[in-house]
């Protein structure tokens, strides 16, 4: 596989698949490239886009050079951008949407749309917020070796799987998976910074994504998503939010897909 070099020499590992425009997904936490739901969308949405699929660093066999800062992962989507002509539309799906829409409004001059599904934007009481020691406590077991730990602090506080499904969690072959991406889990968790904490989404935050951008949510998803995609579309100069009828936040590529090529792959605006 490829790899490009982000701005501070951290190589990242992509693959290209399909032919078209431009389009560079993100994952979400503990995401990667090679899971069934993320690599069947991205094979589907090759018919209509060479999609630059890439792990994000620290995981696969992307390079995680310290320290960690959020705006180096905005720095590996424009050095993929860079690599694929200096043009491209973006795709991101929970904590990854975010990341996308950081990185869109840091290059609105590269990126001509952005459709984000469910970012878990938690902005009133529809769901508990994220204790303010949340990262504290997933670098604190990282720097204790204790990955398994780390994992059980995101799916408890962050995902809200209840703490008495963990035990049996642990034996499904996926856990290791997790356990094996871990110490990124913290790195989303700066991403989200303090959109999580139940307060009013920062009100400028994104001021630089003035492109369209289409916030997705599943019909069957928590409230507080659509909550949170409202609130968003509302800060967005040009800004859309549109309900994928009967879908969670675990969406299929033939539910997703139809929505994305139709949006992404629309005219660019011109400037």
């Amino acid at each position: 596989m490829p790899f490009v070099t982000s701005a501070d020499g951290t190589q990242i590992e992509y693959e290209t698949v399909g032919d078209g425009p431009t389009l560079i997904p993100t994952i979400g936490a503990t995401g990667q490239r090679h899971h069934p739901l993320w690599s069947d969308l991205v094979e589907t949405l090759g018919a209509s886009f060479t999609v630059y699929a890439y792990d994000r660093r620290g995981r696969g066999k992307s390079g995680d050079t310290a320290p960690y800062e959020p705006r180096k992962e905005v720095e590996d989507i424009e050095a993929l951008l860079d690599a694929a002509g200096g043009e491209a539309v973006l795709y991101g799906i929970s904590s990854g949407a975010v990341l996308s829409l950081d990185a869109a409004s840091a290059l609105p001059g590269k990126v001509t749309r952005a459709a984000l599904y469910e970012p878990p934007f938690i902005i009133d009481d529809s769901h508990p917020p994220l204790p303010s020691t949340y990262v504290e406590d997933l670098e604190r077991a990282i720097a204790a070796g204790d990955r398994s730990r780390a994992a059980e602090i995101f799916l408890t506080q962050a995902v809200g799987v209840p703490a008495e499904y963990i035990a049996g969690m642990k034996v499904d072959p996926t856990w290791q998976e997790m356990e094996a991406v871990a110490h990124t889990i913290s790195y989303d968790g700066r991403i989200m910074g303090t959109t999580m904490s139940g307060n009013p989404l920062p009100p400028d935050r994104w001021a630089g994504a003035t492109m369209p951008v289409l916030v997705l949510t599943g019909g069957a998803s928590e409230p507080f998503f659509h909550a949170g995609a409202a609130a968003l579309t509302a800060l967005l100069p040009n800004g859309t939010h549109q309900v994928i009828p009967g879908q969670d936040h675990a969406i299929p590529a033939t539910a997703l897909a139809p929505v994305l090529v139709e949006f992404l792959a629309a005219a660019p605006v011109q400037r």
